[in-house]
């Protein structure tokens, strides 16, 4: 371990001499998590932080973004590895739950924590979908130059945030137990995972909070800082899961308190970065309150963004009371696929988030040649970001998998699950960029739509009336590819027509 942390600090001293702006916090951020890292994925996060810290690190991400003037692909790029790498880190704030309780505390607690995993993505999916909602309408005004609107949209935004983030939190105080049962969660495992959403949920505020405020930062071009915010939050979360489940032997409450704590951090440090801005977009407590005509807005874009979000939640739901049917083992092996799984969904959601910053500006300044063009872009880049991770994680997912278990169980029964489901990747793509594309536009009622039937009722009619002809769990699973294909079928169809309404195209 010594040699291990010295090498580790060698290596970013180096990075720090060869570039000497390069920010102290997050040099100190990404050396301390690569400590707990074991010696077998050094290699890999030895790469993550040259990445980090060349494409990140440099001034160009230092100041707002205009994405309506410039070189397209260089414009999405530089803002995607920011995103893409913050939602690597928020990640975490889940996955080192997991990782700390699966070794430190047994199968059953792992299995507890995963359970829960669709039920607080429901929620939490949907918040996300009115922060995008927020985003779309403050990039439009960036992108028009409207002042006093961005003003009222981040004073909203802010209002909404803290509002929706109590109901939240009230919904998982008071009904964790009875959404867990009804989805079959096996009864040896309720109690602990019930205790676990629980005291997940009571971070909802300042959950809302930071994805508010973060997407405030996007929808100007700042993708940095929020990344910045995350790297932070995650040595929290990892310090605190370390102390209250392996050092003071707190279990499962531990693992979510810790997330509490990393949480309430992140909310603190991007409002602290909105209050003391110098820019349009500066927050001001006092000022916190609804803008009914800009609330609108928000509300008509971000909530059937957040009900798309929780379709696919719902749907997995459903699949996940099959899947527990299958027992605890099965439980946990699923729970670790979606750990390593969530690798794909993050670069998605990370080209999604850029392709709607992207086309909100410019819609806003009316460019929509430019905006076809990035569409097309962020397609090119998503296809080869889906194909790059299947050979990757099909290669190497056998590795991962042995960080969350050493069960040989589980490792075999999640590798095999790797190999059937992971090379369907790239058959999503057009779902993602075309809704965000849609949603940028200030459209999200149509894509909704088209989530709602290619994703959520076509998985649900599977594993209801098909799936049980074929009692195994690959018989329920596949039900993701043909979703996939299905849904993004008719998102080219509806694109077209929707670029001839739109854009004349």
């Amino acid at each position: 371990m010594i040699k291990f942390c010295l090498s580790k600090f060698l290596f970013l001293l180096s990075c720090i001499i060869i570039k000497k702006k390069y920010e102290l916090y997050f040099t100190f951020s990404c050396f301390f998590f690569g400590c707990f890292v074991k010696n077998y994925v050094i290699p890999l996060f030895q790469v993550m932080h040259l990445w980090v810290f060349f494409i990140i690190g440099g001034e160009s991400m230092n100041k707002t973004q205009d994405f309506t003037k410039g070189v397209i692909w260089k414009q999405l790029l530089f803002f995607f590895f920011p995103i893409l790498i913050g939602s690597f880190f928020q990640q975490l704030y889940n996955t080192v739950d997991t990782i700390i309780v699966g070794q430190a505390c047994g199968t059953n607690a792992l299995a507890a924590v995963g359970s829960t995993g669709n039920l607080t993505n429901l929620v939490v999916n949907f918040y996300v979908g009115l922060s995008t909602g927020a985003s779309v309408v403050i990039a439009q005004y960036y992108g028009a130059h409207n002042k006093d609107k961005i003003h009222q949209a981040v004073h909203t935004s802010y209002m909404l945030a803290i509002v929706s983030g109590i109901i939240m939190m009230l919904f998982g105080l008071f009904f964790s137990y009875q959404c867990l049962d009804a989805i079959g969660v096996p009864h040896d495992i309720l109690n602990d995972a019930s205790l676990y959403m629980r005291l997940y949920f009571l971070g909802m505020i300042p959950g809302a909070i930071y994805n508010i405020g973060s997407g405030i930062l996007r929808a100007v071009g700042d993708s940095k800082r929020p990344l910045y915010y995350l790297i932070i939050c995650s040595i929290v979360n990892v310090v605190f899961d370390f102390v209250l489940v392996v050092i003071l032997h707190k279990g499962i409450a531990g693992a979510a308190i810790a997330t509490f704590i990393a949480q309430t951090v992140c909310a603190i440090l991007v409002t602290i970065q909105l209050m003391f801005s110098k820019d349009v977009y500066q927050l001001t407590l006092s000022k916190i309150k609804f803008h009914l005509p800009v609330l609108k807005k928000i509300v008509q874009i971000g909530a059937p963004a957040g009900i798309q979000s929780t379709m696919y939640s719902i749907a997995n739901i459903v699949l996940q009371t099959h899947i527990n049917a299958f027992g605890t083992q099965t439980i946990a092996s699923w729970s670790v696929y979606v750990k390593i799984d969530a690798l794909f969904w993050m670069a998605m959601a990370a080209i999604g988030a850029a392709i709607t910053t992207f086309v909100g500006q410019n819609y806003g300044a009316h460019l929509y040649d430019r905006i076809q063009k990035g569409a097309k872009t962020a397609l090119a880049i998503a296809l080869t970001m889906a194909v790059s991770l299947s050979v990757i994680l099909c290669f190497g997912g056998s590795y991962i998998t042995k960080l969350f278990s050493s069960d040989p169980a589980i490792i075999n029964q999640c590798q095999s699950l790797i190999l059937f489901l992971m090379p369907f990747y790239f058959s999503y793509c057009c779902v993602e960029i075309f809704s965000g594309t849609m949603r940028g536009c200030g459209e999200s009622f149509k894509p909704m739509l088209l989530v709602c039937i290619g994703i959520c009722v076509l998985r649900v009619a599977w594993v209801t009336f098909i799936s049980p002809h074929y009692p195994t769990l690959k018989g329920v699973v596949i039900s993701y590819p043909i979703t996939w294909f299905t849904t993004s079928f008719l998102f080219i169809i509806y694109y077209k027509h929707f670029k001839k309404d739109h854009f004349g195209a």
